[in-house]
Formats: structure tokens, C-alpha cells, sequence
């Protein structure tokens, strides 16, 4: 090989195409320019001709040889996706300790071992082994989403090498090969079509395009987005009709799929708002609990000069009471039960935290195509030459009705609308059908319409082919533009019915049907007809028809050049799911922002837009311009713009970004490969179930069964309940616990007796203050939770009304059982008599506070606050013979130190109990009807 050959050979060789620049970068490298004046920029494929692709990859229709194709594989490597590096399956594990609530949990348990209290040991270190498995495997399912784009690739692919048709190992395609498509067989690399004979691809996992994509060989604009580079068939991607040749430009990691795995590989998931908030908490708390009794200690060793070793088992007593053991508990309880009803609403979570994560949403990026519409493409217009009807009725179900000007149109009478859906039921192949008691269409969606149009005006296809049975057909092809079948009618008579492009359908007419008359057609008024149908975002087909036989042996294209009369168009569209409107409205009530984004033409986004609510009034955005946006840029106009349309992979996964680097915590939808990066980068990532990739999937926290987007609305309801449910909790448990701490810390500041000892403290936090904080779990959403604004991103879990209500429960708590402890043994009343009345003082102020904890500001001073919640009844219930048992049980008595008790002092601790129980209303009664609310909130 000459030095000249090998520069060349080279210069191919480092054209690595990059199919995501921006319209500045494709005009200078289709010029051959680089970027900043150094080396020439790689090849933008879709602009150039075929002849010019085989140029440049040396190669040619009969394909390399086989000493080319080896060179090249040595020099570029297999057609595979690169392996990611996994941690192995130990660092995992041992990671998922790594956190500061499972360090408190560690602590706890150690602190009760230290006691001897062995039984409470396995009891917290079984919570953490819990906690860190779940986490485990929640972490290697989303790592499974870069096996699943893998497994999307073809594993053998038909190739022309050396002039001979031959089946080839996929891993082994390389640039410059030419390869073979045909219906049925999925895309093996990324290729450049140099012949297409009525080749359709669906791409709808890589761009998001509703329905298959008519490919042919010619150049698209260097700015073309990825759905619209009609030359190009991409790696992964399935062909559903018609053959196709072309020459491989991409292998390997350099592909489009290769592009997303890698951006997978590079995008980080975000963790939960409460995962970010119980972290911040723990710390906080660890070192709280950790500073109060380094203090305490420090103060009644120095200050009342106890004993340091009698200090210390204070100091444990004292930690026991403020540690919360419960919280890892009632956090997995309670999201397992949003889990469990949100898989009732057909919303499947995969990660445990998204559940409470949905909560906290503030704005929903959704996909188009089967989530906020049908995915059912329906015709909704019909334009004749004197009038335009409306279709009533959407999806496949063929229940509806054709009007004009509100009245029912009768076709006997109406001929030329009548013929008008004759020809569009007998000029198609597909096929409308009913299973388990759905309507479905087996073929061209489109074609699936106009079936269900002519069932609604009562002409069904079996017994239109009956009636009017095809003796020929001239099928679809992309660079006729047209479909014509020949039939005859019942009297024998000849007819030829074509359906295609309203600008290629018109050319083959010279009159037009109207009033029962045939006159000249007026192409001009056609025209503007099939303009202002297309621009409210319906895709637009012509119908025509003449009364001929054909002029050979069959029916030819000579049939269809002249002679027809227009018959009118219908505007069809794949439209909204009715529940997506109402879902949409209610999410814009609860303040989330919902956003369009999707692979769609922007003129059909922006009319779905405006019939869901999404958008009205404001541009779209498409993703070209996108493209051309800074960061700062693109910010500000994510925020402003609800629709984007033409959007490709990268073009979601900025927009994501962009929204969360504005403060925003966003939920997305997607299905197809080409929304995975956006999926895992999303704080909620929502793929489908129904017509979602495995790739979606598995980047996903939480599937949606039915593809519904109004599941996404009930999913919110239910993380917001969630949400409010762990609060609850929180309010419950640390007043709970701090009311223990204070009595501790009360009596060695001031040397009184002890009233609570640690095993006491541990009898109190683990039987009963747990028990009882598990029935916040089961409680109902709040009525008016979806009229609520989100709540702030960045909104601390203890704001000042927390820190509030925690001060003063935990004082009253104190009061309570401190008053009545040091009021009993003042009077003579035994130590252990004294104790076992504080424990169960303790105890029955958590009893009646959580029937408080269960509305945070409202009153539970009704039927429905009282007895709303069964379960929280239950807890009481199972709480009350474990005090009788702790207080009457001889065995109980000797471990704990208790006391059997005397009717009369029930009353006493029914009374400590009410204390709380009635302050805690008449505070929340202040805050409701003062300004105190806002201002505790706001501290």
C-alpha cells in the first residue's frame, strides 16, 4: 500500500461521525472544516449521497472483501457495547452500611448489648441487616439497565462481502460493510441506505416517533433531527416492512444506541429528597444526642461530683431514651405501604424511596405516545368540498358519531361523504378487530383509523369486501406516496380508490365531488383545506376515486395518473386519553408543572398540548434549538416552556438537568431506549410497562402497568400521603423521646432519683413508642393533599414548627411524668411505685398524642380524628395489656424494677396523659386561626 493509499485509509478511519452537534458544527463539517482550525472534522453521514458514502468508506455495493473486513475489525474492534466495570458484590454490601441513621441503629445496638439486654441487640442489628440488604438489592437491578440497551443489539446480521450474500456474527460488522435488510430483522449498526424498496423502521425506542418511519436513499440537511434522517437506519431498531440495503457507518460504541449506553454510563441517579433529608437529620441528631451527653456527664461528674461509673450508666440511660430505634423501622413500613397501593393503582415501584419521592415532585416531564395520548390514532375531521365534519369518539373502539354544525349526518343522503369513507375502508390492509374485549388494529395504524371511521358510519370492512370485493392493488410506497385498490361494486361496475398525500392525490384529479355533482376541483381551496387541518396538528390524507377499469392485465401506476375526482381528506390524530386531561389539571392544582417532551413533530405536540392543558398560550421548543442553548439559557427556558418536540436523547437529559439545576425536583416518563439517561437522571424516573423497552425499565424507579399518565397523578397523591405520614411520625416519636431524655436530664441536673431507668427506657422505646408509631404508617391521605403546592425542594425536615411542637410535647411529656414521679415519692411513695407510674405516664401521653400525630394542624376533636384510623386504636389497644403486664407481672416486676398500682393512681396517669393531649389541641386551635403557622414555618 502506497503512503498516499494509507493517508487516506487513515483519514476514513479517524471520521469517527458524530450525529448530536449543533446546526453550526454540521455546516462546518460537512465542509470538511474543523471546529478551531485544526484537523478535519468527522463525516455528518445523512448529508451525503450514496455515492459519496462509498467513496469515503471505500467500499461498494458488492461489500468489502474478506481481508478488508478482517483489517478492519483489527483496527476498530467488535460491534459490541462496552462492558462497564462493576463493583463486585461485597463492596456493594459493605457500602450500604455506610450511613449515618444505620450508625445510630449500630450505636443503639450497641449501647443495649452493653446493658445485657440481648434480645434488644438482635433486634437492631437485624433492622440494619434489613435496611442494608434492601438497599443491595435495589442497587443491582439499577445497574441491570445497561445489560438490557446491550441485549437490544442484533445478534447476526446479512452482509454482501465480495459480491456473496452471507450471515455474519453481528460483533463482526465494520465500517465500510454492506448489509441487508429485510422485514422482521432489527438494524445490526448504524447504516446509510444506498436502496430502500417501501422500507418502514420503527424507531420509537430511539426517537420517540409514533409510527414507523418511511426510509429512503436521498441526503437530509445537515440540522435534520435523528426522526427525520429518512437515509439513515440506526443500530437497534427494528424493520417492520420492505427491504433496504446500506453501507455500515457506526460500530460499536460510536453508534446512536453506543452514544445512550455511554451517556448511562456517565449519568448519576439523584437521590431521593428524603433520602437527602433523613441523612441530614441523622447527622444532626447523632451529634445532638452525642454533645448532650458528653454534657450531661460532664456536669454531674464535675459539677455535682457523682461517681464518673455512676454517671455513665446515666448517660446510657440517657441515650437509650433519645435515640429514635423506631424511625429505620417505620420509614420501610411506610413506603412498603405506599408500594402496596400504589401497585393497586397500576403505578409498580422498583426503588423504595421513589415512593416518597413522588411526593416531593414539583415538575413532571412527560412523553407523548401512549402515556398522555391513546396511542390509537383516530380520525376526528373529514373535509369535503362544501363542508367539514366532525368525528366524535376516539381510540379503536368504533363508537361515535360523524356531525356538521352539531347535527347528525346522514350518509344516505350525503353521497359524497359517504363515498368518501367507502374508499377509506376498501383502499387499506389493515385489519380491525375485538380481543378480550379491547379493539385492536393489526397493521398501519393509520389505515386502523379509517376502519374504525367507516364501522361509526355503519360500512364495516367485511362487508365492504363483500359488497366491493379487490381484484387489484398497487400497495404503498414512499416514493409514490399513494395506496389504489380496483374493485367492483354489486352491479358490476368498475371503481379505482386511492388514498395517499393530499399534494399527490390532487395532481391525479381534475373534479371533485360536491352536492351529488361532480364539478372541476379546485386545487387552491384543497390546499388551504389540507394547511389548516395539518396546523392543528392532524396528520392529513386525501381520498379520491374514479369509475374505470384498468387499462392492462392489472392495475398499474398508467391507472393512476389522471382521471379521478376528489372525494375530501380526513385530519387523524392520535389523541388524548380523556384521564390524562383531568390528571393534568390536577397535577397544575397541586402546583407540579407538567412539561411535553417527545421525539413528535412539533405542530402535532403543540395541538396535544393545548387539548390536555400543557402549553396554552406558550411556544414549543424543538430540540434543535435546544441544541443551540448554554446551560444558563436553557435554564431560564425550561422553565418557561411546557412542550418540546424533536427532542433526541441528549436534548431529555439536558432538559432534566436544566430543571434541577433551577431547584426543581423532576419526574420523568419515557419508554424507549433513547429516554433511559433521563430516567436515571431524574429524582423519579416513570417508564412504561406495556410498551416501554427493558432498558426503560430498568433505569426507572417505578413502572406504570397500563401507560396511563393519570397513574402518575394517583402516584403523587399517594408519595405526598407517604410523605406526610413520615412526618407524622417524626412528630410522634421525637417528642416521645425527648420527653424521656428531659426526665433523665432533669433528675441529674437537679440530683433527684432517677425516675426512669435504662431498662425502662428501652421497655418504653421499643414496646410501646414503636408499636404505636407504626399505625401513623396506615393513615389515609388527607383530604385537599392534591390542592397543596409542592413542598420546597430544599424544605428541612425539623423547620421551626417542628422544632416547635418537638420543644413543647417534650416538655409537657417531662412535666407529666417528672411531676407525678417526684410528687409520689415525695409523699412516700416507694421508688419502684413511683417509677412504674412515671413509665406508664410515659406511656399514656404517647397513647393520647398519637391520636393528636394523626392531623398535624387540624383538630382530632371529631368522629373522623378519633376514630378515622383503626389501626391507630389497634396499637392502643395492644399497648394497654403490655403496661398491665409491666406493672402487675411478678417476673416483669423483678426484670424491670416495676410495681403493681392502685386504682386511684390510673387516675393520676390518665391525667398526665390529658395534659398532653388537651395543650397539644389548643396549640394547634392558636396556629390555625393566628399568623403563627406561616412565621414557624418560615423560621
Amino acid at each position: 500500500m502506497s503512503k498516499n493509499e494509507n493517508s487516506k485509509k487513515e483519514g476514513w478511519q479517524a471520521s469517527i461521525p458524530d450525529e448530536s452537534l449543533d446546526p453550526g458544527q454540521h455546516k462546518r463539517r460537512k465542509a470538511g472544516k474543523s471546529d478551531k482550525g485544526g484537523t478535519p472534522s468527522p463525516v455528518v453521514w445523512h448529508t451525503l449521497h450514496a455515492d459519496e458514502v462509498h467513496q469515503r468508506l471505500e467500499t461498494n455495493p458488492k461489500g468489502l472483501s474478506a481481508e478488508q473486513a478482517d483489517e478492519r475489525l483489527q483496527k476498530h474492534g467488535p460491534n459490541q457495547l462496552a462492558q462497564i466495570k462493576r463493583r463486585s458484590a461485597w463492596m456493594r454490601l459493605a457500602m450500604q452500611f455506610h450511613n449515618i441513621l444505620l450508625y445510630v441503629m449500630m450505636g443503639a445496638a450497641l449501647i443495649t448489648a452493653f446493658l445485657g439486654h440481648w434480645v434488644d441487640t438482635g433486634v437492631l442489628l437485624f433492622a440494619v441487616v434489613i435496611n442494608a440488604v434492601i438497599g443491595f438489592i435495589q442497587e443491582g437491578k439499577a445497574e441491570n439497565a445497561l445489560e438490557a440497551i446491550r441485549n437490544m443489539l442484533s445478534p447476526h446480521a446479512t452482509v454482501i462481502r465480495g459480491g456473496q450474500t452471507t450471515e455474519v456474527d453481528a460483533a463482526h460488522l465494520v465500517p465500510g460493510d454492506v448489509v441487508v435488510l429485510g422485514s422482521g430483522d432489527r438494524v445490526p449498526a448504524d447504516v446509510r441506505l444506498f436502496h430502500a424498496r417501501e422500507l418502514r423502521v420503527e424507531e420509537a425506542a430511539l426517537t420517540g416517533e409514533s409510527l414507523p418511519v418511511e426510509k429512503s436513499t436521498d441526503a437530509q440537511p445537515a440540522d435534520a433531527p435523528l426522526g427525520d434522517r429518512f437515509g439513515m437506519a440506526y443500530s437497534g431498531t427494528m424493520v417492520v416492512h420492505g427491504q433496504g440495503r446500506g453501507v455500515v457507518i457506526h460500530t460499536g460504541k460510536h453508534t446512536e444506541i453506543g452514544r445512550i449506553n455511554q451517556m448511562l454510563v456517565d449519568v448519576r441517579s439523584q437521590s431521593t429528597p428524603l433520602v437527602r433529608q433523613i441523612d441530614k437529620f441523622g447527622q444532626m441528631l447523632a451529634v445532638a444526642i452525642l454533645l448532650v451527653c458528653a454534657l450531661t456527664f460532664a456536669l454531674g461528674t464535675f459539677w455535682r461530683g457523682n461517681a464518673p461509673a455512676d454517671m455513665f450508666m446515666m448517660v446510657v440511660a440517657l441515650a437509650a431514651s433519645a435515640i429514635p430505634e423506631g424511625l429505620p423501622a417505620i420509614l420501610t413500613v411506610t413506603l412498603a405501604l405506599g408500594v402496596q397501593r400504589m401497585a393497586r393503582q397500576n403505578a409498580i415501584i422498583r426503588r423504595l424511596p421513589a415512593v416518597e419521592a413522588l411526593g416531593s415532585v414539583t415538575v413532571i416531564c412527560s412523553d407523548k405516545t401512549g402515556t398522555l395520548t391513546r396511542n390509537e390514532m383516530t380520525v376526528q375531521r373529514i373535509v369535503s368540498a362544501n363542508h367539514v365534519y366532525e368525528v366524535s369518539g376516539v381510540g379503536y373502539a368504533p363508537r361515535g358519531e360523524i356531525t356538521h354544525d352539531g347535527h347528525i349526518v346522514d350518509l344516505e343522503t350525503d353521497h359524497a361523504l359517504a363515498l368518501a369513507v367507502r374508499a377509506g375502508v376498501l383502499c387499506n390492509d389493515a385489519h380491525l378487530y375485538r380481543e378480550d374485549k379491547a379493539w385492536k388494529v393489526m397493521g398501519d395504524p393509520t389505515e386502523g383509523a379509517l376502519l374504525v371511521l367507516g364501522a361509526k358510519a355503519g360500512f364495516s370492512q367485511d362487508l365492504g369486501e363483500q359488497a366491493w370485493p379487490r381484484l387489484d392493488v398497487l400497495p404503498f410506497e414512499s416514493q409514490h406516496r399513494f395506496m389504489a385498490t380496483y374493485h367492483r361494486n354489486t352491479d358490476d361496475k368498475p371503481w379505482i380508490f386511492v388514498k395517499g398525500a393530499p399534494e399527490v392525490i390532487l395532481d391525479m384529479c381534475e373534479r371533485e365531488y360536491a352536492n351529488s355533482d361532480l364539478a372541476p376541483v379546485n386545487v387552491d381551496q384543497w390546499r388551504r383545506m389540507a394547511t389548516d387541518t395539518a396546523a392543528v396538528g392532524l396528520r392529513v390524507l386525501a381520498l379520491a376515486c374514479k369509475q374505470a377499469a384498468p387499462e392492462g392485465d392489472g392495475l398499474g401506476f398508467a391507472d393512476t395518473r389522471s382521471g379521478f375526482f376528489m372525494l375530501g381528506l380526513v385530519g387523524i390524530i392520535d389523541p388524548p386519553r380523556e384521564e390524562a386531561a383531568l390528571a393534568v389539571a390536577q397535577c397544575h392544582e397541586a402546583g407540579i408543572a407538567v412539561k411535553m417532551i417527545t421525539g413528535d413533530h412539533a405542530e402535532t405536540a403543540r395541538a396535544i398540548g393545548a387539548q390536555l392543558g400543557i402549553g396554552v398560550g406558550k411556544p414549543a421548543v424543538t430540540g434543535a434549538e435546544v441544541a443551540m442553548m448554554d446551560d444558563a439559557t436553557l435554564r431560564s427556558v425550561v422553565m418557561n416552556v411546557d412542550v418540546f418536540a424533536r427532542a433526541s436523547p441528549e436534548h431529555k437529559l439536558r432538559l432534566v438537568k436544566a430543571l434541577q439545576g433551577a431547584g426543581q425536583v423532576v419526574s420523568m416518563t419515557g419508554d424507549g431506549v433513547n429516554d433511559a439517561p433521563a430516567l436515571k437522571r431524574a429524582d423519579v424516573g416513570v417508564a412504561m410497562g406495556m410498551k416501554g423497552t427493558e432498558a426503560a425499565k430498568q433505569a426507572s424507579d417505578m413502572v406504570l402497568a397500563d401507560d396511563n399518565f393519570a397513574t402518575i397523578a394517583i402516584a403523587v397523591r399517594q408519595g405526598r400521603a407517604v410523605y406526610d405520614n413520615l412526618k407524622k411520625f417524626v412528630l410522634f416519636m421525637l417528642p416521645t423521646n425527648g420527653g424521656e431524655a428531659l426526665v433523665v436530664i432533669a433528675a441529674i441536673l437537679f440530683e433527684l432519683a432517677l425516675p426512669l431507668t435504662a431498662a425502662q427506657v428501652l421497655w418504653i422505646n421499643l414496646v410501646t413508642s414503636s408499636a404505636l408509631g407504626m399505625a401513623l404508617a396506615f393513615e389515609p391521605a388527607e383530604s385537599g393533599i392534591m390542592k397543596r403546592p409542592p413542598r420546597p425542594p430544599g424544605e428541612k425536615l425539623l423547620n421551626g414548627f417542628f422544632v416547635w411542637r418537638v420543644i413543647m410535647v417534650s416538655v409537657l411529656m417531662m412535666a407529666g411524668a417528672l411531676g407525678l414521679f417526684l410528687w409520689e415519692y415525695e409523699h412516700g411513695t416507694s421508688l419502684e411505685t413511683a417509677r412504674t407510674m412515671a413509665v406508664n405516664a410515659v406511656v399514656m401521653c404517647e397513647m393520647l398524642y398519637l391520636i393528636n400525630s394523626r392531623h398535624i394542624y387540624d383538630s382530632v376533636m371529631n368522629r373522623e380524628g378519633l376514630f378515622g384510623n383503626r389501626y391507630v386504636l389497634l396499637a392502643i389497644a395492644a399497648c394497654v395489656p403490655l403496661q398491665l403486664a409491666f406493672t402487675y407481672l411478678p417476673w416483669m416486676n423483678t426484670v424491670f424494677g416495676s410495681a403493681p398500682l392502685q386504682p386511684i393512681d390510673w387516675l393520676k396517669v390518665l391525667g398526665a396523659g390529658l395534659l398532653v393531649f388537651f395543650v397539644s389541641e389548643i396549640e394547634k386551635f392558636v396556629i390555625r386561626h393566628t399568623g403563627l403557622r406561616k412565621r414557624l414555618l418560615g423560621a
